[in-house]
């Protein structure tokens, strides 16, 4: 899995890592932060849909 580099201000790591561990969703920073972005790539997809800008998949 390809490693990526990113400066993100410690505030909204906080936030992250909050989530993160026993008592969080997440088991780790690197998951909270796939699936967030996930998600978010999720949501535009919709959004492009709605608007559309995107193809149908075929399935």
């Amino acid at each position: 899995m390809p490693k990526v580099s990113a400066d993100i201000p410690q505030e909204l790591l906080d936030d992250v890592q909050e989530h993160v561990g026993d008592d969080g969703k997440f088991v780790s920073t690197s998951d909270a932060i796939r699936s967030s972005l996930r998600k978010m790539l999720d949501q535009m997809d919709d959004v492009d849909r709605r608007r559309g800008r995107a193809e149908e998949d075929d399935g």
